[in-house]
């Protein structure tokens, strides 16, 4: 069972990879053999990433500044991203942002920031890089969605919108793909105290979010871990155009 989630020989670039569940799951894909490129805005924070995600281990790492709010920014990643090994066969598409505003206030330019980031970017990186995962007839392309994507929450208009929307292209691009031997598919985590939701977030809405899951308390970056090697690995072969949720229970309520 084991070798059906060896990533041995893999190339997998993780978006916003210098902190949370970017690093979490980045960690996990070079415990399963996988080479891993981190990608994020802050040289600094990326250079430490890298070192615990490698930490440790036998495995091998790069990473690569950039901001992918930016339009371009993501052609040129993913021409780095193929430069340093030849390759991308896994791509991991977790950079996003937040910018709550309630509908009647929503400015132009915190919605342009979001759609860019949460939507756009990661569009255009997936085309970006299918090409050579069509090539080669494998390829693995996770989107990071949200439970907001199902729910929702006062002011969560940019954010909830952008995040249905990644199932929607999730499915689409399913089909576009899955003859190439790609699959395509979202990972919804549900209360993982990373950075953005700590800082959004009142000590009484974290606890709100508590209470609603199964135990009564928020995820650990590394429980999403397991969800992330499936859909990346050969035992994901058959699981494509879907969203598989991690949330402890967090939407049976």
């Amino acid at each position: 069972m084991s070798g059906r989630f060896d990533l041995s020989g893999k190339v997998a670039l993780i978006t916003g990879g210098s902190q949370g569940l970017g690093k979490a799951m980045a960690r996990g894909l070079v415990e399963q053999g996988a080479r891993v490129i981190l990608a994020s805005r802050d040289a600094a924070k990326l250079e430490e990433s890298l070192r615990q995600v490698l930490e440790g281990t036998n495995g091998e790492g790069r990473y690569i500044v950039v901001d992918l709010s930016l339009r371009g920014e993501a052609d040129r990643l993913a021409r780095e991203a193929e430069a340093l090994w030849g390759r991308v066969d896994i791509l991991i598409n977790n950079a996003g942002t937040n910018r709550p505003e309630s509908i009647d206030r929503i400015t132009d330019e915190a919605w342009d920031q979001v759609l860019e980031l949460n939507l756009t970017s990661v569009m255009a990186l997936t085309r970006a890089l299918t090409g050579g995962m069509k090539d080669r007839g494998w390829g693995r392309v996770i989107h990071i969605a949200s439970i907001m994507a199902t729910v929702s929450k006062e002011g969560r208009n940019g954010y909830s919108a952008t995040k249905a929307a990644l199932l929607g292209l999730a499915r689409a691009s399913a089909l576009d793909l899955g003859a190439y031997g790609i699959t395509v598919n979202c990972l919804s985590p549900g209360p993982f105290l990373t950075e953005l939701p700590g800082k959004l977030l009142s000590d009484k809405d974290k606890a709100v979010f508590a209470a609603h899951t199964a135990v009564g308390r928020w995820g650990e970056p590394e429980e999403l871990v397991g969800a992330a090697v499936l859909l990346a690995s050969p035992a994901g072969a058959y699981i494509t155009g879907t969203n598989l949720v991690v949330d402890c229970g967090y939407l049976c309520r």
